[in-house]
């Protein structure tokens, strides 16, 4: 990731500080791949090697949050509010949180899932990860939004994205029920505490999408303003 400090980026877009935002959070939220193939393998090691690989990516992250706040103006000459660019930035700084608290609990506790859920979890965190990256092609438009005044066929473009970020998150949720389902199964057979933390884990990939999909639509707001 790049290390151009948020002030400067504001000389050429104030856009780009949120995009560039974004980019980092991504780079966090795709690390939950490599952590997830090796918890699910109990390589513990590697696990919280991961998982301090995607702890230092979100302080990156949050920094870049920090720095575009201080620099964000109180007042924007364009399409574009204040108060839109900072609930994006926010939501956008959840989906990392998030997966820094995925990491930090299942490397914490060491959690073991059942064998039957271990089938469908790279699949259920995978289409989380791809909700994250449709909503940052999404965000990638918005500076050719602004040019356009918010019109022609770049309007076209981006609810063509956020539609289909829509579909992206609905998967995550077929996938979520799915894997819940086979818990249910056999959450009897499992001591109850490690059950609720797995009902817990489960609950917060899901937000990875979820979250993902409320930055497509406060984008689509933006875009009806």
């Amino acid at each position: 990731m790049a290390r151009t400090t948020i002030s400067s980026l504001f000389g050429s877009s104030p856009i780009r500080p949120l995009q560039q935002h974004m980019e980092s959070v991504q780079a966090c939220i795709v690390e939950l791949v490599p952590f997830f193939e090796a918890a699910l393998a109990e390589d513990w090691s590697r696990a919280a090697e991961q998982q301090a690989a995607i702890a230092r990516l979100e302080r990156e992250a949050d920094k870049l949050k920090r720095e575009l706040r201080l620099h964000l103006p109180k007042s924007l000459f364009m399409p574009v509010s204040r108060r839109d660019l900072l609930e994006v930035l926010r939501m956008q700084d959840n989906i990392a949180n998030k997966a820094k608290d995925i990491a930090g609990l299942i490397t914490g506790r060491r959690m073991t899932f059942p064998e039957s859920m271990r089938a469908h979890m790279p699949q259920f965190v995978n289409r989380c990860i791809d909700a994250s990256k449709q909503a940052q092609k999404a965000i990638n438009e918005l500076d050719e939004l602004v040019e356009t005044g918010f019109g022609g066929s770049e309007i076209k473009l981006v609810q063509d994205m956020i539609k289909h970020l829509d579909e992206i998150e609905s998967d995550t949720d077929k996938i979520q029920v799915k894997i819940r389902a086979e818990l249910f199964k056999v959450e009897k057979d499992l001591p109850p505490v490690d059950v609720m933390f797995m009902y817990k884990v489960l609950d917060w990939i899901g937000d990875l999408g979820d979250l993902s999909q409320r930055v497509g639509s406060r984008l689509e707001l933006m875009l009806a303003r």
